[in-house]
């Protein structure tokens, strides 16, 4: 079966950072591309970023030079994460990881921009 997880959301000030973390597991390959979305509260689902096997990535504008995405596996998960910098207001949403060519979704961690 296959799932991920993420963590490593909370509340943090504008101009903080943090680190998301997705663990995929039960996929029956480590090379799938992987990307993250967010949702915000009355908005549309969006694409953050994403990053295929060899490294690659792909930004949305509202987070390039603040975001980095990138990945690693181990022998049975993949691995993804999210380097949030200069976080803004309008940054808060919940995060979500995805592996697109096999649609599935993790259940998403609540990053909350504020002081």
């Amino acid at each position: 079966q296959e799932y991920l997880v993420e963590s490593g959301g909370g509340l943090v000030q504008p101009g903080g950072s943090l680190r998301l973390s997705c663990a995929a597991y039960g996929f029956a390959s480590r090379t799938y591309a992987m990307a993250w979305h967010r949702q915000a509260p009355g908005k549309e689902r969006e694409l953050v970023a994403r990053i295929n096997n060899f490294g690659a990535t792909d930004y949305a504008d509202f987070v390039k030079g603040r975001f980095i995405i990138s990945r690693d596996s181990a022998k049975d998960v993949m691995y993804a994460y999210l380097e949030m910098n200069n976080l803004k207001p309008e940054d808060t949403a919940v995060y979500y990881c995805n592996v697109p060519t096999r649609g599935s979704w993790g259940q998403g961690t609540q990053v909350t921009v504020s002081s």
